[in-house]
């Protein structure tokens, strides 16, 4: 690729809209979790029903059930991506400010009830957003137009979590929730701008919006091979990542330490591993690039198996952050954009929305038993074990590259 091509690339009004729509889709995930916990411990809401409260994230594992609804019918006005997109944003905001309203206290049922429209809107224009994004993007683009978008989603999670854990310190948390609602402006803005993409045909029917994915998907010929992939190609990292807090506690990191070095310089080492894999794989395409990255990812997380050898060395615990957040960064630009390649645009919502959801199975029920063999096995050899399960993920790309559309 020509300079002048890659620059086209990388410079153009859809890498700006995928960064903006990543911001608004990551802003509100926390504000239903970590920022409503810390409300709701702070106004004297007994543990149970903080516990329980976490429930009001299932519209984000549930939200292919009504993905068919966007594929088939259309709005009015703006068209069919950017009409739902809108209707979406501006039910977010609203529910934002219903929820600052709310008294924990008082009325928890009203409370879980504006958390749970936040999600559900939330959740809604996360699947509108990976529609669009699908159908804007060209296919050579996909990968840093993916990795834009994921940078943007971890910018909004930060605002969401640390800025409105700082401004709940001098303002009422009613106040913060007013702030993150006219937070989601850039993306309404974006959406009022931007064109609506050109898509040959889709859905006339509901049960074709219904069925028809499925069936498309399925009369593919490595189509479970696909699934399996998904499901296996970030296995060992996110194995991995469930246990690192207590590993550097136990080797003697200090919580100071463990947030400087991991959460701080380890955040903009993801930005910057995910901002590289895209630009890389505008060079190298998406299957080289799943390759590369993963192969560099199993390597990073045997790098904590280095670590446990070595003790609380500050130098080491960087280098393996480094080189772990920036490998993970890269994995998951390429996986992001791969679940984007093999969706076909007449359903890129319901197939989006499906493949995503089944990417946070592993997340859930990997993550559960890795606290019991970290106790029996040790920390090298549960590290070691978590470098050889991402081998299975690895191998799965030699059957699925006649699916990738590189």
């Amino acid at each position: 690729m020509n300079p002048q091509s890659l620059a086209s690339s990388l410079f153009n009004r859809r890498m700006l809209v995928a960064l903006v729509m990543g911001f608004t889709c990551g802003l509100p995930l926390l504000l239903t979790l970590s920022v409503l916990q810390a409300w709701m411990t702070e106004s004297g809401v007994d543990l149970t029903t903080i516990g329980l409260m976490t429930l009001v994230g299932l519209p984000y594992a549930l939200k292919f059930c009504w993905a068919p609804l966007f594929d088939r019918y259309t709005l009015p006005l703006m068209g069919r991506r950017r009409g739902w997109l809108l209707a979406s944003q501006l039910s977010l905001m609203a529910a934002l400010v219903w929820l600052g309203f709310c008294n924990p206290v008082a009325h928890p049922e009203l409370l879980a009830a504006a958390a749970l429209a936040v999600a559900f809107f939330s959740a809604s224009q996360d699947i509108v957003v990976d529609a669009y994004r699908r159908e804007d993007l060209p296919d050579r683009e996909l990968g840093l137009g993916s990795s834009l978008y994921i940078n943007g989603y971890r910018v909004g999670m930060l605002l969401a979590s640390g800025g409105g854990l700082i401004l709940a310190d001098h303002m009422p948390f009613s106040r913060v929730y007013l702030i993150m609602a006219l937070c989601v402006l850039p993306g309404v803005i974006t959406t009022l701008l931007t064109p609506e993409p050109h898509v040959a045909s889709f859905p006339v029917t509901l049960k074709a919006a219904v069925v028809d994915p499925l069936m498309e998907y399925f009369s593919r010929a490595n189509a479970w091979w696909i699934l399996a992939f998904i499901l296996m190609y970030k296995i060992g990292d996110t194995m991995a990542a469930a246990m690192t807090t207590p590993f550097y506690l136990d080797l003697g990191f200090s919580k100071t330490q463990i947030g400087a070095v991991v959460k701080l310089f380890g955040f903009w080492a993801t930005v910057g591993g995910t901002i590289f894999g895209g630009i890389a794989m505008i060079r190298l395409g998406i299957l080289r690039s799943l390759w590369i990255f993963g192969i560099l990812q199993a390597f990073s997380t045997a790098g904590f198996v280095l670590l446990a050898v070595i003790g609380p060395s500050l130098t080491a615990l960087s280098a393996v952050i480094a080189f772990e957040n920036l490998s993970g960064g890269m994995g998951t630009s390429a996986y992001a954009a791969y679940m984007a390649s093999i969706t076909d645009k007449r359903f890129t919502a319901t197939q989006y929305a499906l493949l995503t959801s089944l990417m946070g199975i592993p997340r859930v029920l990997a993550s559960a038993p890795t606290g019991f063999m970290a106790a029996h096995m040790g920390w090298q050899g549960f590290f070691i074990f978590c470098t050889l399960i991402a081998l299975p993920g690895l191998l799965l790309i030699w059957r699925i590259t006649d699916q990738g559309r590189d």
